[in-house]
């Protein structure tokens, strides 16, 4: 699934789903929002957690959901901050981390997205603001 970014300078809410088997691309439901520089976060029942992004010259908090079964777009709560160029983990439990990103400054927030409620809430600050940076699971189960 490709979803978003930018096309000839302007923001873009299309997606495309690439077929390995037949090694051919077919679109498919547009995002409800354009937006680069967003995430996308696979959770565990299967849907994609897009987040955040930039558009008409601001840092987005929307958040939307894609079900591959019926390939649709739907809307769940919006991030507390607006955010772009920041990092979305899938932890173990199931809950996504967002963090960091651009907004009018670089961001330390972090929030978290659970699923079971769709819903967002603010975690612990980062240390140091970041954005354009990479995070990942470690074996131990830290980000």
């Amino acid at each position: 699934l490709v979803t978003g970014g930018y096309n000839n300078g302007a923001a873009v809410n299309s997606a495309e789903l690439y077929d390995l088997s037949t090694e051919t691309w077919t679109t498919t439901d547009s995002m409800n929002d354009s937006r680069p520089d967003h995430t996308a976060s696979v959770l565990t029942n299967g849907k994609v957690l897009v987040t955040g992004g930039y558009n008409n010259g601001a840092a987005v908090n929307s958040a939307e959901l894609y079900d591959l079964s019926t390939e649709t777009w739907t809307t769940t709560d919006s991030m507390n901050n607006a955010r772009w160029a920041h990092t979305a983990s899938l932890l173990t439990n199931g809950k996504v981390l967002v963090t960091g990103g651009f907004n009018s400054f670089i961001l330390n927030s972090a929030e978290l997205y659970d699923p079971s409620g769709g819903i967002w809430t603010t975690t612990d600050s980062m240390n140091d603001s970041q954005a354009e940076h990479t995070a990942f699971i470690l074996i131990n189960g830290k980000v």
